[in-house]
């Protein structure tokens, strides 16, 4: 076999050594372009999240100062329609009391009924009421009246949370030295409220 001349190794070596550069700068070159696709992709997530939380928190404000605000409103309605019930039920009971102290009477009472009349009336009744008191009660001491009065049904037309309108049928059970045999009246009243201190009060009382 012929021997390799120093000239044909040099050549060897320089192309060894060509090829082996060529290879590390591929490597190289590989190396920067896959930092840079990792830096490209980084950049573009750093850029996105930020961006959607900056939207994320005043969104996530907004909603819970609308859900606040619409508690709150819908507790104050319930709170408001409360009270109205509240009331309503009150003046019904207070209106039925009333009714029966109005259409009872007993001529041997009758200073106590009449106060009772008036401590639960106010307004144009109290004052009409109180002005006809002298001769009715001499009427009912002369005729020696009684009479008992039995709500048997109410309803409350309209209310808010100082005045009401309340209806009322009334069994009304009356005797006196000419109807000794006590007789059944069966009246329909109406009678308005009104809240005066704390207590309701019968403003009008009508006999439709």
């Amino acid at each position: 076999m012929p021997s390799m001349t120093d000239e044909q190794a040099e050549t060897i070596a320089d192309v060894t050594v060509a090829e082996e550069v060529d290879d590390a700068a591929g490597e190289t070159l590989e190396t920067v372009e896959t930092l840079e696709t990792v830096e490209a992709v980084e950049t573009e997530q750093v850029g996105v999240k930020p961006t959607g939380r900056r939207w994320v928190v005043p969104v996530a404000a907004g909603v819970c100062a609308a859900l606040a605000a619409s508690t709150g409103y819908l507790g104050w309605q319930v709170w408001q329609q409360h009270q109205l019930q509240q009331a309503s039920q009150e003046a019904q009971r207070a209106a039925v009391s009333y009714a029966q102290v109005l259409t009872s009477i007993d001529s041997d009472k009758v200073d106590e009924n009449f106060k009772e009349v008036i401590d639960g009336a106010t307004g144009e009744f109290k004052d009409m009421y109180s002005e006809s008191s002298v001769e009715l009660r001499q009427l009912l001491i002369e005729n020696k009246a009684t009479a008992r009065g039995v709500v048997v049904e109410s309803a409350v037309q309209e209310a808010s949370k100082n005045k009401a309108v309340v209806l009322l049928f009334v069994d009304q059970s009356v005797s006196n030295t000419q109807l000794p045999d006590p007789r059944i009246d069966r009246s329909r009243m109406k009678m308005t409220l009104e809240k005066v201190d704390g207590a309701w009060r019968a403003s009008k009382v009508e006999l439709p």
